[in-house]
């Protein structure tokens, strides 16, 4: 893991020093909350449904054991419902697709202590919000996935370094999401980014950048479209101002719907990235503009060796193991790119815990996991899990025993209870309808690991509002929560895919017929899921057969719904 330097530690201690001084002022009535307002916002401070929201950057979803534990302080101390009682819903963090973590019961007098306890961690909450560059995002494999060409994590680092507080990128037409891979397969979905990056090797073996421009969910689901094909690593940044500054320049600000760059380049087509590639030339013709040097890659690169003690280690024969093993080790441990080891998913999918959300005592649990099986180290996914990159095969056995008692080794992972999904309306100020008592219900009716199993790779992600928190539009299926005159409603949606080796090529799903009411939604997905059943080739994925059979059988599931549930009425 790339480790703060002194500059790092002054920087994020002196930034939070600052907000204590303007939480103060506002908080005496020296600061009126229009001005308050945006300060809070720049360090990732909301106000939600019910009380602030904090969301925590995590850099590409890396975390130390140390971080881990801090967040839990966090949520023990702070995130507190009922004058500092915890409830039900208190004490607690939600892991979002960004690969952050969103605190919701945290009173705002009590913040800027929470800042200061995040910068004692290496921590903060910098350009979580607002219309700047925000938290740069990548493969949870990163580093250790066997069909990686390049390990992004060294220029994900001088990404965020770049892009925080940089003046340019500060007060853009909109937010401004970065997602970066070194991989064959794209698990970090970078075609639905502002800037997809991918990283490759050329055939004399020089690296450089596939960039996509334009992608995006919300309102207008769009999949980013090519803008260069090899940008050498030294110019990507670069590349990177040329984009931004022509969107500057060029993006709506007339329009909050029409601000997001997706909308700029749909609209300009080829006139765009030839405005883009135009700049990219200017700026590197002027002898001023700087390229990353070899030196400073080197620099931030030997932050991201294998631990020492990760070499070598000897596989384990499992034998004759526990069917219950087995099933763990199929679908929540994976392959390594080193001899003896692997990377295992702790599911934070299980009855009772929307996806997403884990406890303080959670916290706590999982960073002793990381510290006893993965070096300390682990990381968060872009499906909403925890994932420990260096386990020894040697250790899978213990490890499974301890994280089964903990709560983490539900074999769930890639399966349909293993969703996507927004905090909602429960906690969302501006989502329409509740996610998480319609993941529950869905989690509820597919409680059967046989039937899970039978069912095979499933993504189901749920969104509470069309801004697409829960990705909704790269599901398999995919729920979205609409208003209706004052009532919560779901419109449900098939073959939509993030660009992974399962879901195929990025491409938002479609819709099978009108929303849906919230009691309906369960024997819907369950009408969709017995349509798959009936209809599949031997070893046919879900995904495959929805984009075979096409939207219309679906809608025909879907509506057989409908129509015995208003015989009922």
């Amino acid at each position: 893991m790339y480790r703060y330097t002194e500059f790092d530690r002054r920087f994020v201690h002196a930034r939070a020093a600052q907000y204590r001084d303007q939480l103060q002022r506002h908080l005496a009535g020296e600061l009126p909350d229009e001005e308050f307002r945006p300060l809070r916002l720049q360090n990732g401070w909301y106000v939600q449904r019910h009380a602030p929201m904090l969301r925590v950057a995590v850099p590409y979803g890396e975390l130390s054991s140390r971080q881990l534990r801090q967040l839990g302080r966090i949520a023990r101390e702070f995130d507190l419902q009922d004058a500092g009682q915890p409830t039900e819903r208190g004490g607690f963090g939600h892991f979002s697709t960004r690969q952050n973590i969103q605190f919701n019961w945290i009173p705002l007098p009590q913040s800027a202590d929470v800042m200061d306890l995040l910068a004692e961690a290496d921590m903060h909450g910098i350009q979580t919000s607002g219309n700047c560059i925000r938290n740069t995002t990548s493969d949870a494999l990163a580093g250790i996935a066997t069909d990686e060409e390049v390990d992004p994590r060294p220029y994900c680092e001088l990404l965020r370094q770049w892009t925080t507080l940089h003046p340019e990128f500060a007060f853009l037409p909109r937010k401004f999401k970065i997602a970066v891979t070194g991989a064959r397969e794209d698990r970090a979905a970078t075609d639905w980014h502002d800037i997809g990056l991918t990283l490759r090797r050329n055939a004399a073996g020089e690296v450089g950048f596939r960039v996509a421009v334009g992608g995006g969910m919300g309102r207008t689901p769009v999949i980013a479209t090519p803008f260069h094909s090899f940008v050498p690593w030294q110019q990507i940044l670069v590349y990177i101002e040329a984009v931004v500054r022509a969107y500057n320049l060029y993006g709506r600000r007339d329009n909050l719907y029409k601000a997001r760059i997706k909308i700029l380049v749909k609209a300009e087509g080829q006139r765009f990235v030839d405005t883009v590639n135009r700049e990219f030339e200017a700026l590197l013709a002027d002898p001023a503009t700087p390229l990353i040097p070899q030196a400073e890659l080197d620099r931030v690169a030997a932050g991201y060796a294998a631990p020492v003690s990760a070499l070598p280690a000897e596989p384990e024969a499992h034998g004759e193991a526990l069917p219950s093993f087995k099933r763990w080790l199929e679908r929540n441990v994976h392959a390594h790119r080193l001899s003896g080891y692997r990377a295992v998913t702790l599911s934070l999918k299980r009855p009772g815990l929307p996806p997403g959300d884990i406890t303080a005592d959670q916290m706590d649990a999982a960073a002793e996991l990381a510290d006893r099986f993965s070096q300390g180290e682990l990381r968060v996914t872009h499906d909403q899990n925890l994932l420990l990159p260096w386990v020894r095969e040697s250790e899978l056995s213990a490890l499974w025993l301890a994280a089964r008692e903990d709560g983490f080794a539900t074999p769930n992972i890639g399966l349909l209870t293993d969703m996507i999904a927004c905090p909602g309306g429960d906690l969302c100020a501006l989502a329409n309808a509740r996610s998480i008592p319609i993941a529950a219900a869905i989690t509820e009716r597919f409680d059967d690991l046989d039937e899970l199993h039978d069912i095979g790779d499933i993504d189901l992600h749920i969104s509470g509002c069309i801004n697409s928190c829960g990705h909704h539009h790269s599901g398999h299926i995919g729920i979205l929560g609409v208003d209706k005159d004052g009532s919560e409603w779901y419109q449900v949606t098939v073959a939509g895919s993030d660009g992974s080796r399962i879901s195929g090529a990025p491409t938002p799903g479609k819709v099978i017929g009108p929303s849906f009411a919230a009691d309906e939604v369960p024997d819907v997905i369950e009408a969709v899921i017995g349509t798959y059943l009936r209809e599949r080739h031997e070893d046919e994925r879900f995904i495959d057969t929805a984009r075979r059979l096409g939207p219309l059988p679906f809608r025909h599931a879907a509506d057989a719904v409908r129509r015995s549930t208003a015989v009922v009425a």
